[in-house]
């Protein structure tokens, strides 16, 4: 077990390049930190995947349409999008280590509120609650991964939200071999997946309550470093959003419908299907994990760039292809490319505002989850109005979006500004 309280592990927070102590020593991350935030992301996401991954059993248990099941991921994404942002503005002033516990309780209510509803309001009634949880936890989880950063914010971010892409990824398999076989109470038996993330968070919090006085103090000291004017953040905020929606509302038709897809145009089974949405999954996890240490070292505006608009072609070849092999390719592609673009925009738009990291955080882990939802529930009405051929058809226009990010700022040159300001300053209080 890893001692979390180990004084060892050090804490440094800045925002800029320089990340060096006062004896020049570079500051490393805290790797035990990163990696159990990124654990216990693997299992929430893992356990809230469920969801999606049982919805052809929910469509034919319930009766429902495309419609109503688009409406399940709505009400999941709807509570975490209203309540992430308004988290992270909370917690910005006031911040609630030990509130990572109690979002992961709330999933494990949903999921048992999923594995016994009796009705088709109770299943919409258990995805809200597992979007509270999400709502609660991942604003100050995202937090935490800053804080222990060590200043390399792309690699931490990667490496926490690569744990919640796995275990996304890993949720269709689970629903293959164990709830399909079985019944949908089945989905209890993972609630001590729920158990084991709290204990690992109740450690981390213990940790991160030791080091809140300090993250403050240097969120202080970088606000006075802030560069950009207030019109020119709004609309490179807009500007996130924008690429944020084309890529969350591309997104939810295949977290969504993907499985409908593939069963309504190759005729395979459920579990062939769920195979092939892992496939996707797996390689949007690896994407992520990718996405983040490239945008340290190249740039997050590039990297943003090419995630968005690169994946365009394989988006728009997509409902053409008639080979599942071929289909899995490109969406195995669609996959790497798409997901390398979250961890670049959330730390860039972090960086626009110091200071106010939950609200940014809970912004567009917010916006997303939102378009995801909005996704679901448009979708799911033009799949039963049209087809779910359709869906796909008008989905790959959005990544052309992405030509918006040329309008980015340089991010890079302004960090380097900060960087001259912050050493003149300790200079000047040194002498």
């Amino acid at each position: 077990m890893v001692n979390f309280a180990d004084p060892k592990i050090e804490l440094f927070i800045y925002s800029t390049p320089s990340m060096k102590n006062s004896n020049d020593a570079v500051v490393k991350p805290a790797y035990p930190i990163l990696l159990s935030t990124s654990f216990s992301h693997f299992l929430n996401d893992m356990m809230q995947s469920l969801i999606l991954a049982v919805y052809p059993m929910l469509k034919s248990e319930f009766d429902l349409n495309f419609a109503q099941v688009g409406l399940i991921t709505f009400s999941y994404q709807l509570t975490a999008s209203l309540l992430q942002p308004l988290v992270g503005i909370y917690t910005d002033k006031h911040p609630k280590p030990f509130s990572l516990v109690f979002g992961m309780a709330c999933t494990l209510t949903g999921i048992l509120l999923l594995a016994f509803a009796s009705s088709y309001s109770l299943l919409l009634v258990a995805a809200m609650t597992v979007g509270m949880g999400s709502s609660i936890f991942h604003p100050e989880a995202a937090r935490v991964a800053r804080i222990a950063s060590g200043g390399r914010f792309g690699l931490a971010q990667s490496i926490f939200q690569v744990g919640g892409n796995s275990g996304a990824a890993i949720g269709p398999l689970l629903a293959a071999w164990i709830v399909i076989p079985h019944h949908l109470t089945s989905v209890s038996w993972f609630s001590p997946f729920a158990l084991l993330a709290m204990i690992v968070l109740l450690q981390v919090s213990f940790w991160y309550r030791g080091r809140i006085s300090f993250y403050q103090h240097t969120q202080r000291e970088t606000i006075r470093d802030e560069q950009f004017s207030h019109r020119k953040i709004v609309l490179t905020v807009l500007l996130l959003l924008l690429l944020v929606f084309s890529k969350n509302f591309y997104l939810s038709s295949l977290n969504t419908f993907y499985m409908f897809y593939l069963i309504h145009k190759f005729h395979i089974g459920m579990q062939q299907a769920q195979y092939m949405l892992f496939l996707f999954l797996a390689a949007f996890a690896v994407g992520t994990l990718i996405g983040g240490p490239l945008g340290d070292r190249i740039g997050r505006k590039r990297i943003i760039w090419f995630s968005i608009i690169g994946v365009a072609p394989f988006t728009l070849l997509l409902p053409h292809v008639n080979s599942l092999f071929w289909t899995g390719i490109l969406t195995v592609l669609i996959g790497l490319i798409l997901a390398s673009a979250f961890p670049a925009i959330l730390v860039f738009a972090q960086e626009l505002i110091p200071g106010k990291f939950g609200m940014m955080s809970g912004l567009f882990y917010g916006f997303s989850f939102g378009m995801g939802g909005l996704g679901a529930a448009v979708l799911g009405n033009i799949a039963d109005a049209y087809s779910i051929t359709t869906v796909y058809e008008i989905c790959s226009f959005l990544p052309l979006l992405g030509m918006f990010a040329v309008f980015l700022p340089d991010i890079r040159k302004n960090k380097k500004d900060v960087a001259r300001n912050v050493s003149t300053r300790n200079q000047n209080r040194g002498s």
